[in-house]
């Protein structure tokens, strides 16, 4: 059998309809911004392959990083235990978000960092002896694919077989310009019965729902307003984190701050799995008492990890170089360029940006989906030309690694206008 015959034949991949979806890519290497197959062709990493590799594929500095510490420590248990690595990055972090975030709890993922922090938000109540296990979240969030993170993400297509067993939670819409007003209202009602242990967001941007952008002004008000019912406020900032918006964190944005916000995908660097959940000193001061029952009884096998740590910490110094916030800013000004010339285009029904992220939605007859058959289309087509782009469903999105060159970033606008010509009706 060949390579490709052995995955088909053994491997289940993910969010893929096998019995319709063509073969896997078998990709042989990939460097910077750019991934290559068996047969040669290169592909550019538009999405920073699912919106993780912040500075390219196979980078030196990261790699010699997780190599010394490999010669040190390659993994230890984590309660009893810590070790250099962890403690470094959880001080670098949390130096880098707002007071009063102050405590760093590990996890393996973006869907157990929102686990972690629904649970933390939960158990926060119970210890105070309070009745308060409600959540509020916006409509059409993705939160990860666990059952906490499901229960607050879009009910739908992607968890109907699951929906039967998600715990209670209140929605509000997404909150379009038309209708901040009310929703803030909404929010204000149900939040003064306190009832609701937390209020979850993406904030600013939903990713997976269409890379759908909101205002701060929303963002800053329904914090304020969770806070005077004394709701915690998690961010999720998995997609947002390490400067995708064009800041260091979406919060930075606005004046108000969250209790825990949640952390991973770009944290490594996009090379080895880790989540944080970032909580307050307050919150953390609720799980301290001389009984073992009001600690936060929650850990995973690969909590902490050295390797994942160093790798996050290399991100960071990368992260703090001038020319990183050179290279996000220069993606940026191109993004607003580019979006303003296809403003009009017939084709598009809308075009937004945010820091090095970009998203068209595509005009189309039926409602705009992930499921919207326009999807595969462009996806094919794109990989024709040489791009890697996964639209979600009508709309095609752009956020990739920062060595984005600026010949790279020119031939991925060169592709998207060549679609958007070619699906003229």
């Amino acid at each position: 059998m060949t390579e490709i015959e052995k995955d088909f034949e053994y491997v289940w991949h993910p969010f893929t309809q096998v019995k319709t979806e063509a073969p896997a890519i078998l990709i042989a290497k990939a460097n910077k911004s750019l991934m290559v197959d068996y047969d040669g062709k290169e592909y550019i990493d538009c999405n920073s392959s699912w919106w993780v590799n912040l500075h390219g594929h196979n980078n030196s500095y990261i790699r010699k990083a997780i190599n010394e510490q490999f010669k040190q420590i390659d993994h230890i248990i984590f309660a009893g235990a810590t070790h250099s690595k962890a403690i470094e990055l959880a001080e670098r972090v949390v130096k880098k978000l707002p007071e009063p975030l102050s405590k760093v709890f590990f996890s393996d993922d973006g869907s157990t960092a929102v686990e972690v922090a629904l649970k933390m938000s939960i158990q926060f109540w119970h210890n105070k002896n309070e009745n308060r296990t409600k959540i509020l979240a916006i409509d059409g969030a993705y939160h990860g694919d666990t059952f906490g993170a499901m229960s607050v993400g879009e009910r739908g297509v992607f968890n109907r077989p699951f929906e039967f067993l998600f715990f209670d939670v209140d929605f509000l819409d997404f909150p379009t310009k038309e209708k901040e007003a009310s929703l803030l209202n909404q929010a204000e009602n149900l939040l003064k019965e306190r009832k609701h242990a937390a209020i979850i967001v993406e904030p600013l941007i939903q990713g997976s729902s269409g890379m759908k952008m909101y205002s701060t002004n929303f963002l800053n008000k329904l914090v304020i307003i969770s806070k005077r019912y004394d709701t915690l406020v998690i961010f999720d900032e998995v997609m947002t984190g390490w400067g995708r918006t064009g800041k260091w964190f979406a919060m930075d944005y606005i004046q108000e701050t969250p209790d825990i916000v949640c952390l991973s995908k770009g944290l490594t660097g996009g090379v080895l799995p880790l989540g944080l959940t970032v909580a307050t000193k307050a919150l953390f001061n609720t799980f301290l008492d001389d009984t073992k029952q009001k600690a936060f009884l929650h850990g995973h096998s690969f909590t902490g990890n050295p390797l994942a740590c160093a790798a996050a910490c290399a991100s960071l110094d990368l992260l703090e170089k001038e020319s990183t916030w050179k290279s996000i800013e220069r993606i940026t000004k191109n993004n607003l360029k580019f979006a303003r010339s296809i403003k009009s285009n017939e084709s598009v029904k809308n075009v937004r940006c945010l820091g090095t992220i970009i998203a068209i939605e595509i005009n189309v007859s039926s409602e705009s989906s992930y499921f919207n058959s326009i999807r595969d289309e462009a996806y094919h087509f794109f990989l024709e030309n040489g791009l890697w782009i996964r639209p979600l469903g009508n709309v095609i999105f752009v956020n990739p690694p920062y060595c984005l060159t600026q010949k790279e970033q020119n031939r991925i606008f060169a592709v998207i206008t060549s679609f958007l010509k070619k699906i003229v009706k």
